[in-house]
């Protein structure tokens, strides 16, 4: 327990697995929680005369199963291993930590999911900007970068990292600037220092200086990174050969979309069903290889914004949806590749399996039959990537004369894996330990043949080895050259000089095999190591390839179209789709599209009114994604679609609380309402989706009428915006604002219930239908009819509210507002209900009323007219 307690002080935040014989072992608090999350039974045991301390555990073999466990439970686990070998050692046995495994730092392959980067990331707090990193140690995959608090925020939306570590000190500025979702670890200042981070970046790529990876400038960025290598020596990951690079983020190559945009058009996992498969990337994704479904994550999250590299990715995605037969073949090699990422990250940690090595080679011999499919073709794109593909021949064949295609055990530990003929001792050692048992049968039958003895056997025991059993009725016919070793009470037992030579070579057989296999499975280990940066270059290669077969699949599955990208500054999609929704329609039904035309000249703002369910919000979502369908390189959803390049989408739409941080409905949207507002630029496309909704309908229309005349009016942003409102006073906009335009969705009446038609057209409605909806949602009879009942009444009294600027009469229409709704529950019927303002219980109205009850107006002259209008006006306060 001194052993235990003091490994466990350099680990305390961790849960120490403790290696005693065959299990690992958690103590006190570890085992606590421990038992509790893996479901094992919670013992005590003494320790010491006068204290007990709580015991869980579980066999050593088991840590697959439960490793994983506890990592997705967002636990540290230090894993604590016997160094020494128990039979050589006298006394307590040396332990030590072998692997801290951490929710971002995972090697281990039963914790990884096939198609999703598991990545740490690093940030630090500068004096002039935040620096970040990113780094997936399971790919060798490295980001930096640096800028705004803001900007570091999208990070880590795009990239979701498992676990950030930070300097101390800085935990409210974190948490102001990022929130509290993320798992978190702290580092001291000193480990975030530049001048020291440099030279370990440079150290560990081999270069003089960081010029070649363009992060030369990057001060926050290289101490952010920097500190990643050291986080990896602190949890024992020091063989990381397989980070061979750094990339640079830049935020002028990538569109910009923020975590609210993420969640709104539910890029990665629906809104409230978190896992369900129906994400848009989950959508669209027919990638057959890991690395390419993982970079197809990194192409939703950060669309490109340079034409020409887009349409370098629409003209392999044309050519692929034209050539069947060929991209059939293509797909075909690609389902032969296995995961070259995480192969090459286990092989430079030293911890791949002999299966992995078999995967490998498979690997390869399809790595080289697709080099030369690309290059049977006429098309230079294609010529390019063969060109960027190293099949590594050399590699393939020494791995295939090396290993056997199928090995006995998947852990070299236990021998059975290098194949015949490599190794001429292993040869003859296996021949001995294969046919030992025949060797021994036939020292038998001619013992027996030569003594006379019919009943000799010969067997072995752990005390003397193998030995010649001779019953007492025979033992006058033994040689003299026999030694006896034992005398039983029916029987003798010998040994020869000819047994004891085999035993030798028998007993010290096997074990010289589990050696000499062991040190040729690490030579071609190391062999293998050397050519990881080649390894990278297909794996990403290849991730691309496969990210663009993707896209050609889905669009000759669902008749999507190329898009045109420019420079300009319109967007006119023509009968588009929504990639997800029209996935999910019933049997028979067809997704309705409709077209989408904005620029910054004539239609910036389309103001979209209709009825609730009639599909503003989907037609919003589409829109967008379209826009990023088509920055990623992938054809889109629809009959056409000109798309000038968008740097910027923004989306508001949906309701959500956040209610752990004390925010509402309302104060969520108006965060995310003024991160749009704050951060617009001329090429950006916003979507925005019943703003003001979460507050009283005359502050609810007013923030939305200011929104649209701050977006249309912006002295250098025009920013292209679709805005889907139930508030119809906004379509006075079209009057004052000349680049804002009405449509409406259309609906058909049909008695009392109405058919969505999903229909965009010209020109605003009046009319939401939303005791309509409430009926189709099942709301009791009685509830509906009292609804339409009190509507009626309403519109009979009350009308058409307009929109009173003054802050008094605003309040006074509020009252009058009250008591309209008060005075039409309380009516029984509209026959009831007199056309008069005179039911309102307004003070100001009864002063009008008073003034002109007894007027008469038949002998009123004009004069007293006017002064009377006049008195009336100085009551109202206009």
């Amino acid at each position: 327990m001194k052993q235990y307690y003091s490994i466990k002080a350099v680990h305390p935040d961790a849960i120490l697995l403790f290696r005693v014989g065959d299990f690992y072992e958690t103590f006190g608090e570890d085992a606590i929680r421990a038992s509790g999350i893996l479901g094992i039974t919670l013992t005590r045991r003494a320790n010491g005369a006068a204290s007990y301390v709580e015991l869980a555990g579980f066999p050593y073999h088991a840590i697959d199963t439960y490793l994983p466990k506890l990592v997705r439970a967002g636990e540290r686990v230090a894993i604590c291993e016997q160094l020494e070998d128990p039979k050589l050692v006298k006394g307590l046995v040396k332990r030590g930590v072998i692997e801290l495994v951490t929710p971002g730092v995972v090697l281990e392959e039963n914790i990884l999911s096939n198609k999703e980067n598991i990545y740490l990331a690093s940030i630090y707090f500068g004096r002039q900007s935040t620096g970040v990193a990113f780094l997936d140690i399971s790919t060798g995959e490295f980001y930096v970068s640096e800028g705004s608090d803001s900007y570091v925020d999208k990070l880590l939306s795009n990239f979701a990292p498992k676990e950030i570590i930070y300097q101390r000190g800085c935990e409210e500025h974190f948490t102001q600037a990022f929130g509290s979702k993320y798992y978190t670890y702290r580092l001291d200042e000193w480990v975030f220092s530049e001048e020291v981070n440099r030279e370990k970046l440079c150290r560990q790529f081999g270069t003089q200086s960081l010029k070649g990876f363009g992060v030369e400038h990057f001060t926050t960025g290289i101490s952010a990174a920097g500190a990643i290598l050291h986080y990896l020596e602190f949890t024992e990951h020091k063989n990381i050969g397989h980070v061979t690079s750094i990339a640079r983020i830049d935020q002028n190559d990538y569109v910009w979309i923020d975590k609210f945009t993420i969640r709104n058009l539910e890029l990665f996992s629906t809104n409230g069903a978190a896992g369900r498969k129906n994400g848009f990337a989950d959508v669209i994704d027919r990638t057959l290889t890991p690395m390419g479904g993982r970079l197809l994550k990194r192409w939703v999250a950060m669309p490109i914004k340079e034409p020409a590299r887009i349409n370098e990715r629409l003209d392999i995605v044309e050519l692929l949806t034209r050539e069947g037969e060929f991209a059939e073949a293509l797909r075909e090699q690609l389902e032969a590749v296995g995961d070259l990422e995480r192969i090459g990250s286990r092989i430079a940690a030293a911890r791949i399996t002999p299966r992995e090595l078999v995967q490998l080679k498979n690997s390869l011999s399809a790595v080289e039959t697709l080099k030369v499919l690309l290059q049977s073709t006429d098309a230079d794109r294609l010529h390019q990537l063969a060109e960027r593909i190293d099949p590594l021949t050399e590699v393939r064949d020494r791995l295939a004369h090396d290993i056997y295609p199928d090995p006995q055990n998947n852990q070299i530990q236990k021998g059975g894996v290098i194949a015949d003929g490599v190794d001429a001792e292993l040869d003859d050692l296996r021949r001995i330990a294969l046919h030992g048992k025949d060797y021994l049968n036939r020292i038998q039958q001619r013992e027996s043949e030569a003594t006379g003895i019919p009943s000799l056997k010969i067997s072995y025991n752990n005390v003397f080895g193998y030995y010649i059993e001779v019953r007492n009725t025979y033992k006058d016919k033994v040689p003299p050259t026999w030694i006896r070793k034992q005398t039983l009470t029916s029987a003798e037992r010998y040994i020869t000089e000819e047994l004891k030579e085999y035993e030798e070579k028998i007993l010290g057989a096997e074990e010289r095999m589990l050696v000499i296999e062991q040190r040729i499975y690490s030579e071609i280990v190391a062999y293998v190591a050397r050519t990881l940066p080649q390894l990278q270059r297909n794996a990403a290669t290849i991730a691309g390839i496969d990210c663009l077969q993707s896209f050609a699949r889905i669009a000759c599955e669902r008749h999507y179209v190329r898009p045109v990208l420019d420079e300009g500054r319109r967007i006119d999609i023509r009968q588009g789709r929504h990639p997800v929704i029209e996935t999910l329609m019933p049997v028979g039904e067809q997704y309705v599209p409709n077209d989408v035309m904005l620029d910054d000249k004539e239609q910036q703002i389309m103001m979209i009114t209709g009825p609730n369910m009639s599909g503003k919000s989907a037609l919003l979502r589409q829109t967008a994604l379209i826009v990023l369908m088509a920055q990623m390189g992938s054809f889109v959803p629809a009959e056409s679609a000109h798309i000038g390049i968008v740097d910027k989408i923004f989306t508001r739409v949906g309701a959500s609380d956040n209610i752990s941080q004390g925010e509402s409905t309302f104060m969520v949207e108006m965060l995310e309402s003024a991160s749009i507002l704050n951060n617009i630029s001329d090429r950006s496309l916003v979507l925005l989706d019943e703003i003001g909704r979460g507050t009283s309908t005359y502050d609810g229309i007013s923030i939305a009428w200011a929104m649209v005349e701050y977006l249309h009016n912006h002295p250098t942003a025009r920013a292209k915006t679709l805005f889907a409102t139930h508030y119809h006073e906004l379509n006075e906009m079209e009057q004052m604002c000349p680049r804002v335009k009405n449509y409406h969705v259309a609906v058909k009446e049909m008695g009392n219930t109405i058919v969505f038609l999903r229909k965009l057209e010209r020109g605003g409605t009046e009319h939401s239908f939303g005791i309509h909806v409430a009926r189709m949602a099942g709301m009791p009879l009685s509830v509906v009819a009292r609804a339409e009942e009190i509507l009626r009444n309403l519109e009979l009294v009350y009308g058409n509210n307009e929109i009173v600027p003054s802050r008094s009469l605003k309040e006074r229409g509020r009252k009058a507002s009250a008591h309209a709704v008060r005075e039409a529950a309380e009516s029984p019927s509209p026959q009831n209900m007199q056309l008069s303002m005179f039911q309102l219980d307004d003070p100001v109205l009864v002063q009008i009323r008073d003034q002109i009850k007894g007027l008469d107006i038949n002998s009123l002259t004009p004069i007293e007219a006017l002064n009377k209008l006049n008195e009336i006006k100085k009551i109202t306060g206009l």
